[in-house]
């Protein structure tokens, strides 16, 4: 049982929720293993007990339990039904649902039998987030979840930004532990982008043991749970060689950022010497690597981001690339070593982004790239990142595909080091890291 006394704040979230509070769709929290799931719903739980709905007009479920371990569809029907108050509006909450066989028939149940609100997380090892709509005849809203943004990690380690006002007239952000000890903004990044995001964390503290036994338990329930126990589990055998899907998975990791084709992955881990060729038996058909790769996606380990031609206005079948959900994650595979920084920075700006509500694609204009599109209904940003703007020739090859551009939109380069000026012909050059903690 978590004690929601000691949970920490997952407002980018909460609000989602609660914007679809009373409405009809099934609310589905779904997300990489350890993001934070589970205490959504108790945040959720919690809310609702603040805005005076009553203990009895809340069920939760966590089907993880023991307890419920032979729960059948019918039990699951009856117990909830047992609790209903008539005349009242109940909340339903159920963790890990899928651990109920066809569940699903007893949700639609409830949505038609009650009058109720239903919350449930969803275990990837089970369903896919592609599958709830079919399961649930297109009622339901998906909330994302994403491992923590540099924010949240200051907050979930309990520091506290202050801003303050310098000699010289300007203000600077500082930042304070709450023993009131201060710390360099750039310190506690450097530890974000060496441990990631992943919640669990704040309760083992910044010590790189602990940390990676926590990091290597969400490596393993991932791996193990959500991709080759769910082939198993539905019979299939397309993803059966985990010595492959590691290769596969520390491919991924060390190439974030780089154009990849999934034809090219069993090439490039043979000519590595990563797998052996055996005469060439030992290349995976490209179906085959396709399906590892899906399988990663699905568990939400990795991302992909699709390339979309600015000129031409439309997106190309030509390479994209991936980005891993947690740079904590990556660390662990590859070993904490200095490596392509510029891409180790990509990786967070891309999810950042996601965070902020945009749509983001790779852009292509002419024969230049542009790091990041990131568009919304009626917005649209232009997102060059590199660690520093002071070289000329970095300013001049990061501001060169920017400046191909002639929409209006806003164009931003992210930096670790500003540079000379605020701004290049109307192209703004931000701080990294008060770009990620600016609300």
């Amino acid at each position: 049982m978590i004690d929601t006394q000691t949970l920490k704040k997952r407002d980018l979230y909460l609000n989602k929720l609660i914007a679809f509070r009373d409405t009809e769709p099934v609310k589905i929290v779904t997300g990489i293993r350890r993001c934070g799931k589970s205490s959504l719903l108790k945040l959720m739980v919690a809310h609702l007990k603040e805005k005076g709905i009553s203990e009895e007009q809340i069920i939760e479920l966590n089907l993880e339990s023991y307890a419920f371990k032979k729960m059948s569809t019918d039990d699951f029907y009856n117990y909830v039904k047992e609790r209903i108050l008539p005349q009242k509006r109940m909340y339903l909450f159920f963790d890990e649902v899928q651990r109920v066989t066809n569940w699903e028939d007893a949700v639609n149940s409830f949505r038609i039998d009650f009058n109720c609100d239903i919350y449930i997380t969803g275990s990837n090892a089970y369903l896919l987030s592609s599958e709830y709509s079919t399961y649930l005849s297109g009622r339901c809203v998906e909330i994302k979840m994403l491992p923590l943004s540099f924010r949240e990690f200051l907050y979930f380690h309990n520091f506290e930004i202050r801003e303050t006002k310098s000699s010289l007239g300007g203000t600077r952000k500082r930042l304070f532990d709450k023993n009131g000890e201060e710390y360099e903004l750039r310190d506690a990044f450097g530890a974000y982008m060496r441990f990631g995001g992943m919640p669990g964390i704040a309760d083992v503290g910044l010590d790189q043991e602990k940390v990676l036994v926590l990091l290597d338990g969400i490596y393993s329930s991932v791996v193990v749970r959500d991709i080759l126990e769910r082939e198993s589990r539905r019979g299939q055998k397309r993803i059966a060689d985990p010595v492959l899907l590691r290769k596969i998975i520390l491919f991924l990791a060390d190439n974030i950022g780089s154009s990849i084709s999934v034809s090219s992955i069993g090439n490039t881990l043979v000519n590595e010497g990563l797998l052996e060729d055996g005469k060439r038996k030992g290349i995976p058909s490209v179906h085959t690597v396709q399906a590892y790769v899906n399988a990663l996606l699905e568990s939400y380990f990795f991302y992909e981001i699709k390339r979309f031609d600015i000129k031409g206005k439309e997106y190309l079948r030509t390479l994209g690339k991936y980005y891993i959900a947690d740079i904590g994650l990556r660390n662990y595979l590859l070993g904490f070593r200095n490596r392509d920084n510029g891409h180790a920075l990509e990786n967070t700006v891309y999810f950042e982004l996601l965070r902020r509500g945009y749509d983001v694609a790779i852009g292509k204009v002419d024969h230049a790239e542009v790091d990041f599109i990131a568009t919304k209904v009626d917005d649209r940003l232009y997102i060059q990142v590199t660690e520093s703007m002071i070289s000329e020739e970095v300013r001049r090859r990061e501001l060169a595909s920017l400046q191909k551009i002639n929409d209006n939109y806003e164009k931003i380069v992210l930096s670790m080091d500003g540079g000379i000026d605020s701004s290049y012909d109307g192209i703004k050059s931000i701080s990294l890291i008060d770009w990620l903690i600016d609300e």
